[in-house]
């Protein structure tokens, strides 16, 4: 993260837990002088790699800062007495706008305007208006739902894809995610938000990417890991879609000779989704509160408990 948003996060805790020995880390392979003694770790669960759990032989729990608890709950060496508690119902109105906003880049083709403007070039073609498209959420949770009216309200229609059928406020149908493949035929956008997990791990294959439309475009804010990003470059040279915006990746941050870099009918974003300028003062109080109730013991009681 920034210097000044890691400051913030540790000023603010020091300043509230005086009586706690708290260090600052802003890598992963800087953890071990700290580690070891370590009996809480917070942090974004795609900052850690599995060496980081194995050396902290004595930690009893950790805070999760987003809601994503893939590479940590799938660490091999997470002991299963650790406790996992994340953030949850602060990102809605973040991702939300990120959807939106590659939405209306990939219409207007807002990086061809970039390019243009970096070129001195005036070049003018027509828009692709949202309104009247259809949208296609993939995974219906509290993101989806804070999204689906957005899109509504600028005419789209929306569709979820869920694990479970259900009604949700917002959408004009949520299907089940069997029917990803034939859903995906009706789409012009498909937002990708369902969390990571082994029945989550490339969902967006190459059958997906082959029954959606030419003209349609792919956006994932969730994790890379749910598409397949080799099918993907494939689909996107053959034009069997016509682009995508992509926030999300296998391997972060992504490898400077990733062809997807390069190609100009993909906008790459590095993981700012969920990431705006009031997270931490809409996080901290939780944070905050987690760590009176764990000093406490009234572990029980604990704020956002991931089930493992």
């Amino acid at each position: 993260m920034p210097p000044e948003v890691r400051a913030e996060y540790y000023e603010r805790l020091r300043s509230a837990f005086p009586e706690l020995t708290i260090h600052l880390v802003d890598h992963h392979s800087r953890v071990v002088p700290y580690i070891h003694d370590a009996d809480i770790l917070i942090t974004f669960a795609p900052m850690l790699t599995d060496e980081v759990v194995r050396q902290a032989t004595n930690l009893k729990w950790v805070q999760a800062l987003g809601t994503g608890v893939d590479n940590l709950v799938d660490l091999p060496s997470l002991q299963r007495t650790v406790m996992i508690t994340n953030i949850r119902g602060i990102q809605g109105s973040a991702m939300s706008e990120a959807a939106i906003m590659a939405m209306l880049a990939l219409s207007r083709n807002l990086p061809r305007i970039v390019r243009n403007q970096d070129r001195h070039v005036w070049e003018r073609w027509p828009a692709t208006l949202l309104e009247g498209k259809t949208a296609g959420i993939l995974g219906v949770g509290d993101i989806a739902e804070a999204l689906a009216p957005r899109c509504r309200a600028l005419g789209m229609s929306v569709v979820g894809i869920s694990s479970g059928i259900r009604s949700a406020p917002g959408f004009d149908r949520v299907c089940g995610r069997n029917d990803l493949v034939s859903v995906v035929r009706e789409l012009d956008y498909l937002i990708v938000l369902t969390p990571y997990s082994t029945a989550t791990h490339h969902i967006v294959d190459s059958e997906v990417l082959l029954a959606m439309k030419p003209a349609s475009f792919l956006i994932n804010l969730a994790r890379g890991g749910v598409i397949d990003e080799q099918a993907l470059v494939k689909a996107l040279e053959k034009g069997r879609i016509a682009g995508a915006a992509l926030d999300v990746f296998s391997q972060e941050p992504l490898p400077v000779d990733h062809p997807l870099w390069s190609m100009k009918n993909v906008i790459v974003t590095a993981h700012l989704g969920g990431f705006y300028d009031g997270y931490a003062n809409r996080a901290l109080p939780v944070v905050e509160e987690n760590i009176r109730r764990f000093l406490a013991g009234d572990i029980a009681n604990m704020i956002n408990v991931v089930t493992r």
